[in-house]
């Protein structure tokens, strides 16, 4: 398995901001956290992912930036378009969806810039948007969201006959979208397999989306593999869990999780299936707060939140172990996205985040479980 931490937890968003961040964080995490080489699953915003992909030396740069501190590039984030440290980005990060033939564009630009980037003989995967936010999504949404991953996979194609690297794109359910879990996305491209290639499209594996969804990660995990699916990515990542949202001491803790930037989507367990609700601040209002709570916050791997909450990086480490069962896991890109560090309580100005030993932890901690995973010591 490959691993990465992914880079849209930094600002930003031109070739000179990407590769000064390279410099200044990802060179120094790599040092950090012990490891000669590091992979860096790339956040390239749209803009900078058209100019890549269109100029020759816009890509050497970047390409020697990696060189020289050290970093492998097997993965990119394709999920946010860009802006994605806006003041408020919310339900924006979802825009344009797959019914949008920028998002295609943007896509195609993605994979060009990997097939460049990936060492040879190396597989790349780019994650996605599962389509869209449910709102709104109609048939005629979903033939044109099709058609824009049919056209994809044609391009995925013919870029592993120019440059024999292959590209596979990685549908990420997320809560409130058109693919909310596992099950729907399973669904969606079992009932599409005729016109999507799935030999370059499958899932991506965000293991604080599954926590949130309160699903079994081997019966998911199983439910990918039994449909002839590819696990393409896992994106490590933990979520908030409140065991009494209605205990005083717990509300307050978890209230200090909103904020104004980002969408926490959050679940409360039932009989029938969790009761679902957009965004934290409504949930603190509407929520009958009698069962457990999970919370779309990715939290630190390494370091659990202060008590009544905790982190469920217990589901993250059942993912991985139902993936290594099911699947050969040698093109695996296991990607930490953990992008809230900025938000997290307690976070500001005069408070600022020492972001490089933050994350230097937390690939430490990955680096360890994986190693367990694979038989080699931690």
């Amino acid at each position: 398995m490959h691993l990465s931490y992914c880079t849209n937890v930094h600002p930003a968003e031109d070739l000179d901001g990407v590769i000064a961040q390279l410099h200044a964080a990802a060179g120094p995490i790599r040092r950090a956290a012990g490891l000669d080489l590091l992979g860096v699953g790339l956040w390239l915003p749209a803009p900078l992912a058209a100019r890549l992909a269109n100029e020759t030396a816009a890509l050497a740069r970047l390409r020697a930036a990696l060189e020289e501190e050290g970093l492998e590039v097997r993965t990119l984030n394709a999920f946010p378009y860009e802006a994605f440290h806006a003041d408020v980005v919310k339900l924006g990060v979802y825009s344009p969806d797959w019914t949008d033939p920028a998002r295609l564009d943007y896509t195609i630009d993605a994979a060009r810039v990997l097939a460049e980037l990936l060492p040879p003989g190396g597989e790349g995967s780019i994650s996605t948007l599962p389509l869209g936010w449910r709102e709104g999504w109609d048939a005629a949404a979903d033939r044109a969201a099709t058609a824009a991953l049919v056209s994809l996979g044609a391009e995925l194609r013919a870029i592993r006959a120019e440059t024999g690297r292959v590209i596979r794109l990685a549908i990420e359910p997320e809560p409130g979208c058109v693919l909310d879990d596992v099950a729907d996305t399973v669904a969606w491209l079992d009932a599409h397999r005729q016109r999507i290639d799935l030999e370059h499209v499958g899932i991506c594996l965000d293991t604080c989306h599954l926590a949130v969804s309160f699903a079994d990660p081997r019966t998911e995990v199983e439910r990918i593999a039994s449909a002839g699916i590819r696990v393409v990515k896992v994106q490590a990542s933990a979520a908030l869990h409140v065991d009494r949202p209605g205990a005083p001491a717990a509300r307050a803790a978890v209230a200090g999780y909103a904020e104004d930037r980002y969408l926490h989507q959050v679940r409360e367990r039932a009989a029938n299936g969790p009761i679902r609700v957009d965004d934290l601040p409504e949930a603190l209002e509407v929520l009958p707060a009698s069962a457990p709570w999970r919370v779309h916050f990715h939290v630190p791997l390494h370091v659990e939140p202060e008590p009544p909450l905790r982190a469920t990086t217990e589901v993250l480490e059942a993912a991985l172990d139902a993936v290594v069962a099911v699947q050969p896991v040698d093109q695996l890109h296991v990607d930490v996205e953990t992008y809230t560090w900025s938000v997290l309580p307690g976070v500001d100005a005069e408070h600022p985040l020492d972001l490089v030993d933050g994350i230097a932890g937390e690939l430490r901690w990955a680096s360890a479980r994986l190693a367990e995973r694979q038989g080699q010591p931690a």
